[in-house]
């Protein structure tokens, strides 16, 4: 489990250190940097699919994704004495990203390269990496030590240094994930590998989801849900097939769905009190295909360690947000869950469970900061040099 993430300089999150729990809900007014803390935990995601510089690009490239205000904001700016204002850059450019988890901790630190004659100097550069034992970076604790192009592991009392160097465009997880030279590489990579991001399940008419998929066991939704009806299938015949029953009737009492089989393909069909026949999944509302959507992707036989869920309300109304958040809570003892939310009734219902941890966001001078966090209240923290 995730004990904390820390990220500096990505867009409004200056300098944030936030504690994790079980279950996690993310909250805050409009434009509070909720979005960014999201965004930022993907972005964590993609060192392990070697694809963080072209995640950055398509946010428009670093210098669009680095912290717009000042390095420091003194006292005097807080206090309103006098505007909040730039000076000359003291620090180099510097975007970093990190966790914590019970039993490994990574951070990573891009920046820009040194100018040359390359087309591609203004694509990002990982500086450093590190992947430490415990939720506490210490040198004693230090296991992969990356700098620049450089690269040496914990061997024994002492260092060994790796002959290779080092791509400066692709991660650790990327280049030196091997089984046997660098187990805890390849153990950290594939745990992060198995993170999970629902946010981009369409429910518009032309949606993949209400459209027939092939018949192959499912055990793990798609991100954009056109094979629910074998992922629903799946979990009957491999999974927790009461509890996706029940979820179903929490919602939609009386109501079921089952999967349909013709020509090696299968369908989802939708059967309610009151109709003389079952709707096909073209029929549905939105709202209805979002949440059996959500009910596959929480009912997976194959729960991740971490699962990150970005405003799932979207489509739905207002009535469902109970029986979603009950969902939700009863995942959470399967897998750590993320969830984004601005949905009063969702999130009232979610913090009525005694183990929801809230984590309020703000933005006050334009940074993100948690609410009700001092100096001494955010989890310890230490950044590796470069």
């Amino acid at each position: 489990m995730l004990q904390t993430l820390a990220i500096a300089n990505y867009r409004s999150l200056h300098h944030l250190v936030v504690p994790m729990e079980r279950l996690n809900l993310v909250t805050g007014d409009n434009g509070s940097g909720k979005s960014s803390l999201y965004r930022a935990l993907r972005l964590l995601a993609e060192t392990a699919h070697g694809g963080v510089a072209a995640a950055l690009a398509g946010e428009g490239g670093l210098g669009s994704a680095l912290w717009a205000g000042p390095e420091q904001i003194d006292r005097r700016m807080r206090q309103g004495e006098i505007p909040v204002q730039g000076t000359a850059r003291t620090q180099p450019v510097s975007l970093r990203l990190g966790f914590a988890a019970e039993t490994f901790g990574y951070a990573i630190d891009l920046g820009l390269p040194v100018p040359s004659q390359s087309m591609f100097d203004l694509e990002p550069q990982i500086k450093s990496e590190c992947i430490w034992a415990g939720p506490f970076l210490r040198s004693s604790t230090l296991l992969v030590e990356r700098r620049g192009a450089r690269v040496r592991r914990r061997s024994g009392q002492g260092w060994e240094g790796l002959d290779e160097s080092l791509s400066a465009f692709d991660s650790v997880f990327t280049q030196l994930a091997d089984p046997q030279r660098m187990p805890e590489v390849m153990q950290l990579r594939e745990y992060i590998r198995r993170w999970r991001f629902h946010d981009h399940f369409r429910t518009d008419s032309g949606a993949p989801a209400r459209q027939p998929t092939l018949a192959i066991r499912t055990p793990v939704l798609s991100h954009d849900g056109h094979d629910l009806a074998a992922a629903w299938q799946t979990i009957l015949e491999i999974g927790d097939a009461p509890a996706l029953v029940r979820a179903v009737d929490d919602a939609f009492p009386g109501a079921q769905a089952h999967i349909d089989a013709h020509e090696g393909r299968l369908a989802l069909k939708f059967s309610q009190p009151g109709l003389l026949r079952p709707l096909a999944a073209t029929e549905l509302s939105d709202g209805t295909l979002r949440y059996l959507l959500l009910v596959a992707a929480l009912h997976t036989p194959r729960p991740p360690p971490l699962m990150v869920l970005n405003e799932p309300e979207t489509s739905l109304h207002p009535d469902l947000l109970p029986a979603l958040a009950r969902l939700i809570i009863a995942t959470s003892a399967r897998s750590q869950l993320w969830v984004v939310s601005h949905a009063s009734r969702l999130i009232a219902a979610l913090q009525a469970a005694p183990a929801c941890h809230t984590i309020g966001l703000h933005k006050p001078f334009s940074r993100t900061e948690v609410m009700g966090q001092g100096l001494l209240d955010a989890p310890a923290w230490h950044w590796p040099s470069r």
